[in-house]
C-alpha cells in the first residue's frame, strides 16, 4: 500500500523491503514463506542503490565527469556487494566483484 508522504524513490525502497522480505521456506518445498530481515534490507540496498546511481547513468562532460562516474559506478558495486552479502550470495558472481567485497 503506498504511503502518500513518501516520495518515488523512498516508496520504491520500502516497496522492495515488503516485497522481498517474505520468501518463500525451502525447507518446506516452499509452500509457506518465512520472514528475513536480510533479504528485505538486501532488495532494499538494491532499490536504493538504483534510485541513486543509476545502472544507465552515463558521463556527460569532460574527463572530470568521466571519473566521477567511473566512481559512482565502484560504489553502485560495492552497495550491492553489501546487498549479496546480506543474502549469502556467494562473492565474484555476476553482481558484485570478488574486489568490491566490503573488508
Amino acid at each position: 500500500m503506498p504511503d502518500s508522504n513518501l516520495s518515488f524513490s523512498a516508496q520504491s525502497v520500502l516497496d522492495a523491503y515488503r516485497d522481498e522480505s517474505w520468501t518463500p521456506d525451502e525447507e518446506d518445498n516452499g509452500r509457506y514463506y518465512k520472514f528475513s530481515h536480510k533479504a528485505g534490507m538486501a532488495a532494499a540496498l538494491r532499490a536504493a542503490t538504483d534510485q541513486v546511481v543509476p545502472e544507465q547513468a552515463e558521463p556527460v562532460g569532460d574527463s572530470h565527469d568521466e571519473a566521477r562516474h567511473d566512481q559512482w559506478m565502484r560504489i553502485r558495486y560495492k552497495l550491492f556487494a553489501i546487498a549479496d552479502e546480506l543474502e549469502g550470495i556467494k562473492y565474484g558472481t555476476y553482481r558484485c566483484n570478488l574486489e568490491d567485497k566490503p573488508q
